[in-house]
């Protein structure tokens, strides 16, 4: 028997708790938060790193909710996306060769080019999310260095990489916003790592939604097998294999003679 949940998420979640995780529920709670501007809360693998990440939709952010990651987590607010809009906007990699042991693809930090003070504020740095969510902006609407850590997700998402960068860049787009994120780490008051049964216990108390990195290549890897699973009709079939008009070799030009007959 499953147990009493809350508005936020069940009191015992399958993804702290280890019971069969209903995947697909959490994602689609977890892209009504993004979709509402709410953060959510994703936990990784304990044979990972075993951290949890806030994970906010950079085109929602916010001077509140950017403020409330910064008190929560280390501060180092993060901004996944993809490979394309990294280009797009001119950030190449912070280095030529990565030492980073997990491949984390940091690019040059930014700042807004427009409507900031120092950059570091909450609000200065909602308003920088924003801008390398904007479909809109262009290289020349950010400054370089800045306040704000882009990261280039890799291509093919949480299934070519299960990290927080893929995961909260997937997030979006299935959230059926601009697929850039705000992500930074949980830490303790103690300055420790938030570890998940603890990160739990913020959900409840904030109603926010905690889910893991698998639950969201659960999700991927069931939507793609739909995907596959789903016949697709042949041009000029019906699903019957029947030849329909739009066939190229049905000929619907009749003699009268023809028509006669």
């Amino acid at each position: 028997m499953s147990a009493p949940a809350t508005a936020g998420r069940p009191a015992a979640d399958p993804a702290v708790h280890g019971g069969p995780a209903d995947a697909d529920d959490l994602v689609a709670r977890a892209l009504a938060a993004l979709r509402a501007g709410r953060p959510v809360l994703v936990a990784d693998g304990e044979d990972r790193e075993d951290e949890v990440d806030v994970v906010l939709a950079a085109a929602h952010a916010t001077e509140h909710w950017v403020g409330w990651t910064v008190r929560h987590t280390s501060g180092y607010l993060c901004a996944p996306l993809p490979a394309e809009r990294a280009d797009d906007l001119e950030l190449p990699l912070m280095v030529a060769r990565s030492q980073d042991p997990r491949g984390t693809a940091y690019t040059v930090s930014v700042d807004a080019a427009r409507g900031v003070g120092t950059g570091i504020s909450a609000a200065d740095r909602a308003a920088t999310l924003r801008t390398l969510a904007d479909t809109a902006a262009g290289p020349g609407d950010l400054i370089r260095p800045g306040h704000v850590l882009p990261l280039r997700a890799v291509p093919g998402g949480v299934l070519a990489r299960p990290g927080h960068t893929e995961a909260a860049v997937d997030l979006c787009r299935l959230a059926g916003v601009a697929p850039v994120a705000a992500i930074a780490e949980l830490v303790e008051d103690d300055g420790t790592m938030t570890r998940r049964r603890q990160a739990a216990a913020l959900a409840d108390r904030e109603d926010l939604v905690l889910l893991t990195i698998a639950d969201v290549v659960a999700h991927v890897s069931g939507a793609r097998a739909e995907e596959t699973r789903r016949p697709r009709r042949r041009p000029g079939h019906d699903h019957t294999g029947t030849r329909t008009p739009d066939d190229p070799h049905t000929d619907t030009h009749h003699t009268d003679e023809e028509t006669h007959a």
